[in-house]
């Protein structure tokens, strides 16, 4: 995995091979920041990575000079790893780490808002899951006024009916849906 832009740009980031992980491919993650980049000035903006992983989005929106990234992962290792590459990196005072189930997450932790909000789910996540996922960043308005939701996830599976639907991109076997 390597950083595409902001002041880390091509740093290479190498994970532990036994973490439980599928990182977004530079490819999509690239093409996703070239959408963004023309809706936000990163050094504005407060992101929730959900299913961060290894961090991958974390890190590049803070390389990019996000104001603030709460990155939300119930796997030890991969909070671990990304705590201690944002420490590497000198990126802890952006990159906050939270170990908790992401369920869990969106449904008991007070809320708190954020400009963008971008989730990674495991593909083999039921789709009750994903609609719940869906259901508390709306319902209990998680997204700040005029923010993005950016739903990662397989392709078969589709929210082009969902109310705050807003377009769907699809960058190799990488399917991204956008949300407002």
């Amino acid at each position: 995995m390597r950083i595409i832009s902001g002041t880390l740009k091509g740093k290479r980031i190498t994970a532990p091979t036994n973490l439980p992980v599928r990182p977004t491919t530079d490819f999509a993650k690239e093409a996703l920041f070239n959408i963004l980049n023309n809706e936000w000035y990163f050094d504005e903006v407060t992101v929730l990575d959900l299913f961060s992983g290894i961090g991958s989005i974390s890190l590049e929106f803070a390389s990019r000079g996000a104001k603030k990234v709460t990155s939300v992962d119930n796997f030890y290792g991969c909070v671990k790893f990304l705590d201690e590459t944002a420490k590497a990196l000198n990126l802890d005072e952006t990159i906050l780490t939270v170990k908790n189930d992401v369920l869990k997450y969106l449904d008991k932790t007070p809320v708190k808002k954020f400009d963008i909000i971008f989730a990674d789910p495991p593909y083999d996540l039921e789709v009750e899951k994903y609609q719940k996922i869906l259901d508390d960043i709306f319902k209990n308005e998680w997204l700040e006024e005029g923010g993005n939701f950016v739903l990662e996830h397989p392709d078969s599976i589709s929210f082009d009916e969902h109310p705050n639907f807003v377009q769907h991109k699809k960058y190799g076997n990488v399917h991204f849906t956008f949300f407002e």
